[in-house]
């Protein structure tokens, strides 16, 4: 990966985590019980503007973290009520650790992916006005969670018109653990060793090389040019490429870093308004 900055290390992400902002009043924090994980799981939702205005059903954003990080991220490290304001979206921001959004090859009981699919949709469409169909519907998120959106996209393209990944950490289920030697304890936790069958099963590259293209969502890929991911996104939009996957892929100036993740959502907004064709408020 000559050309590119190294990875953050557990240490150094964990200072950035603590940088801070107040919380707007249009956040609403909620929790619930996943009957996937057996214990009650955090998530923070975003409201549009209009919400308490009407009755109106509004579509759908699942705004993922990334390792090391919480529910809570989005709106500490970035600006995201000011970039949203503009669209009728409700936005959920789950808590999922340092899960990698997958059940576990190792704890049986943390099965996040299941949590993420079987639970919290469901949850999230009975409490709050959500447009429940697939058109309406999106998922993103940045690093791990730029991979778990994609792999969640590419297994259930029943789910999701959109898809959307910041710097996603797309090795995850191949070799990274060995890249980057701070991720290898969680990262064997979850996946397991190399030739666990979870790896496969969880490997974004197999699953776009498998699927039917015309049954999936748009992919949005996005990567700054000094992030260590670089290399593996352009590998990934490669492949979607090769399989003619719709998709759209920016490379703009930026690390993996909260600077880079703010502006960039952005442009990840405006591209999933187009696609589920919301009007601007």
């Amino acid at each position: 990966m000559s050309g590119v900055a190294a990875l953050p290390t557990p240490r150094q992400a964990e200072k950035a985590s603590k940088t801070t902002k107040p919380v707007p009043h249009s956040y609403v924090d909620g929790s619930f019980h996943s009957q996937s994980l057996d214990r009650e799981m955090r998530y923070r939702v975003l409201l549009p503007r209009s919400y308490h205005a009407g009755t109106q059903r509004f579509a759908v954003l699942y705004l993922l973290h990334g390792l090391y990080g919480s529910y809570t991220d989005w709106t500490k490290q970035s600006k995201l009520e000011d970039h949203a304001k503009v669209y009728p979206l409700i936005i959920v921001m789950p808590d999922a650790g340092d899960s990698w959004y997958t059940n576990s090859a190792t704890v049986p009981v943390d099965k996040y992916e299941d949590y993420i699919i079987k639970d919290l949709i469901p949850e999230i469409d009975a409490h709050f006005r959500t447009k429940s169909s697939r058109s309406a519907r999106a998922i993103a998120g940045l690093s791990m969670g730029g991979y778990g959106a994609v792999k969640f996209a590419l297994k259930y393209p029943q789910l999701f018109a959109f898809a959307g990944s910041l710097s996603g950490a797309f090795d995850a289920a191949l070799n990274l653990d060995i890249r980057v030697p701070e991720y290898r304890e969680k990262l064997l936790a979850v996946f397991g060793p190399d030739g666990d069958p979870t790896r496969a099963a969880n490997d974004v590259f197999a699953l776009a090389a498998q699927a039917d293209a015309s049954q999936l969502p748009y992919v949005y890929i996005a990567c700054g040019t000094e992030d260590g991911f670089l290399s593996i996104n352009r590998d990934f939009v490669s492949g979607l490429s090769d399989k003619k996957i719709a998709f759209e892929y920016h490379e703009t100036t930026g690390g993996h870093s909260w600077d880079y993740w703010d502006r960039s959502v952005q442009e990840l907004l405006r591209s999933l308004a187009k696609t589920l064709n919301l009007p601007k408020s």
